[in-house]
């Protein structure tokens, strides 16, 4: 019988998984510990067989779906560092391992209650069903009674853009109610932000920090299923359970009391109340200069919590470099998935995460096997993190970023694997912010030795380049590569691969179904690992440092932390 938890987000990643529960390798010996023939069996060479091995295992029911702080972490961080080692990669700074302090904070579901107010009418918001919320801060109880609503549009505030959806208003105290993504998506203007791709001004992470600034005490986001870019399963199965953070020295005191998400039929009924329509107030909000307005409700909920504090870790292992070892390419994963949550319709309740992101650390694991196995040592050093947390937040890499273990201004460059190619060859491989840095550049030159091209994503309008823990780094100068397999499938086409894509999102993605089969084609995977290989090989060997091009936000960053004129 299995248990349950959850947690956050989204990857750029397209392939329909079939579940499959296969009987996984043993992990452990008769003491308890890692077997050591699972060290033992690895190609120097990047492999299909290595990585359906590495996938199989770390997406096995035994680990129990990755999340921190739980049996099924120690397994994941053990396995890592006894892999590093058996490699014969040297720690970072003395250790395998970067402490990574968390706060845990766990809501009692069932004292759980919220509703909304207007005069003496009460709506009763039912948890999972109407609406999913939490807090970040270190608090047994969060009680919030008759909190005045305001809608605030998207909950912007852009001066690059002209734009602030809380001008003229005073939110200090209330709750804001906002919408998903940002205006260029909801109107397709490529004048307006950044047209259909989404802005850092449409991720949710944004609209509660905005919120928080702004003095709110509740932020809620209004879900809909193609602005968000994932269905109301996503996020039920993200934000309930176990929610961690990184542990601050205010213990979370600077955050709104409460975060959450409303159904879209909650928002379609509280805007009637309100006299209006989810439809106009729409429409009011992509206006320039919209004026927030209250909604003559009031919102209460409360909140039990259980809170724990421990420390996770990132894990890190390196090939020295022979000639400047204090420079430093970078390759990132995430190991950590959502443990045990709601069951679905079978019953089962562990969130696996085959594709996400055991493929990714998969895919970690053999770079690093091919980096060690070089017969030919880097003259700069090649660093492999797998970090903690990011279906919370990217907590682990942003930890990183806040203490790094090669300072940015030394770290040539980094790249970043969330989800691997599952469906076989692509005639492509598409990067996920496109026309950002001169990596984009190292891409395409490598991608011609496989006769392949590079495209920019498909699916831009979600955000996905400030999804996933290379956007820590980016906030701190260090060019990034985040690259996602193809769409244009050498056996099946375009519309195929496009077509699986979907699927994942649909099917599996943040649900107990992304598990492992052991029929994915992983060749297409090993080819996008080799280009990632000859990328990062190319600066390792070289002494050029890679730029972000004019006009990124992030290129600021990487000037001022090299001391470069701005």
């Amino acid at each position: 019988m299995k248990r349950l938890i959850v947690a956050s987000f989204l990857i750029p990643v397209f392939a329909l998984l079939s579940a499959c529960k296969d009987d996984s390798p043993s992990i452990k010996d008769d003491t308890g510990t890692l077997n050591t023939s699972v060290l033992s069996d690895t190609s120097p060479e990047i492999t299909e067989a290595d990585l359906h091995r590495h996938i199989k295992i770390l997406a096995s029911d035994e680990f129990e779906g990755r999340a921190p702080f739980t049996e099924g972490e120690t397994k994941t961080l053990n396995y890592l560092e006894d892999h590093f080692k058996a490699m014969g990669l040297e720690p970072v700074n003395g250790s395998y391992r970067q402490s990574v302090p968390l706060v845990e904070i766990t809501a009692d579901a069932n004292s759980f209650a919220a509703s909304i107010t207007q005069g003496e009418d009460v709506t009763d918001l039912r948890y999972l069903e109407d609406i999913t919320v939490w807090t970040k801060r270190v608090r047994e109880t969060i009680h919030m009674d008759q909190s005045e609503m305001v809608f605030v549009g998207f909950g912007i505030v852009a001066p690059e853009y002209d734009w602030n959806d809380y001008e003229g208003m005073d939110v200090t105290g209330k709750t804001v109610v906002m919408l998903i993504n940002d205006p260029g998506f909801a109107t397709g203007d490529p004048a307006l932000f950044n047209g259909k791709a989404m802005t850092y001004y449409g991720r949710w992470t944004y609209k509660f920090e905005e919120a928080s600034r702004q003095g709110a005490a509740a932020a809620i986001i209004i879900h809909q299923t193609k602005p968000a870019a994932y269905p109301w399963e996503v996020v039920t199965g993200s934000w309930s359970g176990p929610q961690f953070d990184l542990l601050h020295p205010d213990e979370g005191a600077s955050r709104i009391a409460v975060e959450g998400w409303i159904t879209e039929a909650v928002a379609q009924a509280m805007f009637k109340r309100a006299g209006t329509t989810l439809m106009e107030a729409h429409a009011k909000a992509i206006e320039p200069g919209f004026k927030a307005f209250d909604l003559g409700q009031a919102f209460s909920a409360q909140l039990n919590n259980t809170v724990r504090h421990a420390n996770s870790a990132n894990i890190l292992g390196m090939v020295e470099g022979t000639e400047r070892p204090d420079e430093a390419i970078l390759y990132m994963a995430h190991w950590d998935h959502l443990g045990i949550g709601p069951a679905d319709a079978s019953g089962d309740n562990i969130y696996n995460g085959a594709l996400d992101n055991a493929s990714g650390v998969a895919g970690l694991l053999e770079l690093a096997q091919k980096a060690a196995s070089d017969e030919e040592k880097p003259r700069r050093s090649m660093v492999f993190v797998a970090v903690t947390a990011e279906e919370q937040g990217l907590l682990g890499s942003a930890y990183y970023a806040a203490n790094p273990a090669i300072p940015p201004e030394r770290t040539v460059a980094a790249i970043n694997m969330d989800g691997i190619n599952l469906l076989g060859p692509m005639a492509d491989i598409t990067i996920v912010g496109w026309g950002q840095n001169s990596l984009q550049d190292d891409l395409i030159e490598a991608a011609r030795t496989q006769d392949r091209t590079v495209e920019p994503e498909p699916t831009p309008e979600q955000g996905s380049f400030y999804r996933s823990d290379h956007f820590e780094l980016a906030k701190i100068g260090i060019p990034v590569l985040y690259a996602d397999a193809g769409v244009m499938s050498r056996e099946h086409g375009r519309d195929w691969a496009l077509a699986q894509r979907e699927a994942y999102i649909r099917d599996s993605y943040h649900k107990p179904s992304d598990e492992y089969d052991p029929n994915w084609d992983l060749s297409g995977a090993v080819d996008d690992l080799e280009l990632y290989y000859i990328v990062g090989r190319k600066h390792a060997q070289g002494t050029d440092w890679p730029t972000w091009y004019e006009g990124s936000e992030f290129r600021a960053a990487r000037l001022q932390s090299k001391g470069e004129g701005m």
